[in-house]
């Protein structure tokens, strides 16, 4: 059964949208004036996954990448999240808005 089938049988239950996305592969992405930790992230190619983002600096932070098509701004001390896609094989680099002239990170899809 296609994954939109399964959510929509999940809602249509009565389920929690966030139990419905649970089964997303979730990685943790931690945003500190500018840097991330980790700066690079390997997921597998072809699937969807979510990032969990959480600013720990001093001021507003922004995870964008221009190729994903992603952006969100964030609070210092915020936690929120995106879903990507399902991504080709290649390196998807991001960056922190607020700090262009410190080094992206990137999703490398295996």
């Amino acid at each position: 059964m296609p994954r939109s089938l399964l959510v929509l049988l999940g809602v249509a239950l009565g389920l929690p949208l966030s139990a419905v996305a649970a089964s997303l592969p979730t990685y943790r992405l931690e945003m500190r004036d500018g840097h991330f930790t980790p700066a690079n992230l390997e997921v597998p190619a072809g699937r969807r996954f979510k990032i969990v983002l959480h600013n720990q600096g001093q001021g507003p932070a922004e995870f964008e990448s221009t190729p994903l098509r992603v952006e969100k701004v964030m609070s210092p001390g915020v936690e929120s999240f995106v879903v990507i896609h399902p991504l080709r094989p290649g390196r998807y680099a991001f960056f922190d808005e607020f700090h262009r002239d410190l080094a992206e990170g990137a999703i490398v899809a295996q």
